[in-house]
């Protein structure tokens, strides 16, 4: 391969990255600055934002822009007026799809999704909830706490479950419990890198071929490139052999 070509091909991951990065940041500064709206800019006080920020961080996202997306939620001058939406679905493979948007019109939002899924040959608008439960979600770096340390004091502060995994502990628990117990892990081991409701899966949906893989990781990597969307959560579990092939 030339020189060239090497350099084009590493800045076009380069510039997918930037972009990619981009929209993570425009993401977590729509949800600090919808917190700051609802629940006011001091986050001692503001659970949402609290937990938005703790977010943001997770994300690397700078402070500066933290501190611009909490400054345009307090502006009276902001009239974006965002509301919390949620769309399900079928994707490639019949696997169940919960995306989650924060929009100010839904009249763009749900055609714009309707068009991905149909472009996909999934199903837009089917109930898929039945095979997810809601749950609180929180990690940690694992230099914080042994597992055994990091599960006697994840079910001291009232979780439910705690998983020691090659990157992170992972605890769950009640959604409304969430911020008792994040509250309670942060006195004691810091701020976790992530701390959200979240939908586990409970039904799973196999994936044991290459070719049904890779158009879900593309339809989910279109999904989070709307704008609108916030989340997506699915249901698949694709085969060990598979992944290392992506």
């Amino acid at each position: 391969m030339s020189g060239h070509s090497q350099f084009k091909n590493i800045m076009n991951r380069k510039g997918a990255q930037d972009k990619a990065r981009a929209r993570v940041f425009s993401k977590c500064a729509r949800e600090i600055t919808v917190a700051v709206k609802t629940g006011g800019a001091d986050p001692n006080s503001n659970p949402r934002l609290r937990l938005a920020i703790q977010n943001a961080r997770s994300e690397n996202m700078p402070k500066d822009n933290i501190e611009r997306a909490i400054a345009k939620g307090s502006q009276s001058a902001d009239t974006s007026n965002y509301e919390e939406v949620r769309y399900e679905g079928y994707g490639p493979g019949h696997v169940a799809i919960i995306v989650e948007a924060l929009t100010d019109n839904r009249a763009r939002t749900a055609p714009n999704l309707r068009a991905l899924f149909t472009k996909r040959g999934g199903s837009f608008g089917d109930t898929v909830l039945f095979n997810f439960e809601k749950i609180g979600y929180l990690e940690f770096p694992l230099a914080v706490a042994t597992a055994d340390a990091m599960f006697e004091e994840a079910l001291n502060a009232g979780a439910d479950d705690v998983q020691t995994t090659e990157s992170a502990h992972e605890i769950t628990c009640k959604p409304e419990d969430l911020g008792a117990v994040r509250d309670a892990l942060e006195q004691k081991l810091g701020t976790p890198n992530v701390a959200r409701i979240d939908w586990k899966p409970t039904v799973e949906t196999p994936i044991t071929d290459l070719e049904t893989a890779q158009k879900l990781m593309s339809f989910v990597e279109d999904l989070n490139e709307d704008d609108d969307v916030q989340r997506v959560i699915t249901n698949a579990d694709i085969a060990e052999d598979i992944l290392a092939q992506l």
